[in-house]
């Protein structure tokens, strides 16, 4: 599927395609629940956005991955490396980091802002230093690079039906959205590496701080009023979302079954949470395979009636090819998706 996605895309360098196949390979390692969703994606669309998850990924495996093995210092030596290969390869689309010559390669193809990608470095730079957050708009200032860039940074590959500022807001909304859905499932992992995400004022409102969320962990026992916080905090990320619903209709046809499986499998991990009873100091919620299948087919349906609608336009169109690149619907791709 790999080369059948490049050359959807125009992608014939060969190094250019190799570091496409890195972002993807990237991608389908670590970021499970997104790759499923680019499935639904029209072929030629796929690489733009394993290249922009690839770049993420990257830049948070820096922050993240080497924090137990290097100080912030070298930590920090490590992302400005990389912001300056970031700033050579958008210039002139040429860099030795896969990752980034094939970001740079879709920035030019989507013409994508440069200012998101200067904004999320400035987020990725604030992890080495900043371990948690007075209040949610504290938090909200720092998700603007972190989350919210990222859905700007995809709407010009997904395509809308309206004008792009009027999506964005949603868009951004969706970034948001999924990434306070991550923070409340790793609770533990992000306390082990000495952040706490969740705000200090909604903690202390139910009588809980720092101190108290590592007891917990450290001693595997329950606390109400941590339960308490986490289900405010659940609540706080149920009302991103609902600002981000209206987007979904704004997008293009083709991209509306992708988003919309994002959106469903990433509101899963809220619903596996609560239904494990908010342990997430002690484990990590997951959405059962079963039900990711589930979602996974309803996605691939809405994919064929995409594919539908779209084949009287498409006929009217010199040369249109309907939705050809949206992939093969049926039960083996939702095995392998699920």
């Amino acid at each position: 599927m790999t080369e059948r996605e490049l050359d959807a895309a125009g992608v014939i360098d060969p190094a250019l395609r190799e570091a496409y196949r890195h972002c993807r390979r990237l991608n389908a390692r670590h970021g499970r629940t997104y790759f499923l969703a680019t499935r639904l994606l029209p072929v030629e669309r796929r690489p733009a956005v394993h290249a922009l998850y690839g770049f993420a990924r990257w830049a948070d495996d820096i922050v993240d991955a080497l924090g137990t093995g290097a100080d912030t210092t070298r930590r920090d030596a490590e992302l400005a490396a990389l912001e300056r290969e970031l700033e050579q390869g958008l210039r002139d689309g040429e860099s030795a980091e896969p990752v980034v010559r094939a970001l740079a390669d879709t920035a030019r193809r989507y013409r994508i802002d440069h200012a998101h990608f200067a904004d999320f470095m400035a987020a990725m730079r604030a992890d080495l230093v900043v371990t948690d957050y007075a209040d949610y708009a504290a938090l909200r200032r720092y998700m603007h690079g972190s989350a919210a860039v990222i859905g700007l940074q995809m709407l010009p590959v997904l395509g809308t039906v309206t004008d792009r500022e009027t999506a964005a807001p949603h868009a951004a909304a969706l970034g948001v959205a999924f990434q306070l859905t991550n923070f409340l499932r790793d609770v533990g992992e992000d306390l082990d590496r000495g952040r706490v995400y969740l705000p200090a004022d909604l903690l202390a409102a139910h009588g809980v701080d720092r101190e108290r969320l590592r007891w917990s962990r450290d001693t595997g026992r329950r606390d109400p009023r941590i339960t308490s916080a986490l289900r405010a905090f659940e609540r706080l990320t149920r009302g991103v979302y609902r600002q981000a619903v209206p987007g979904l209709a704004m997008l293009e046809p083709v991209s509306r079954p992708c988003i919309r499986t994002a959106f469903v499998l990433y509101g899963g991990i809220l619903d596996a949470v609560a239904e494990d009873g908010y342990a997430v100091l002690h484990r990590r919620s997951v959405v059962p395979r079963r039900r990711r299948a589930v979602v996974a087919a309803d996605g691939l349906a809405r994919v064929a009636a995409a594919r539908l609608r779209a084949r009287p336009a498409a006929a009217r169109e010199p040369g249109g090819v309907p939705l050809t690149g949206a992939g093969p619907v049926g039960p083996r791709m939702v095995e392998e998706v699920a």
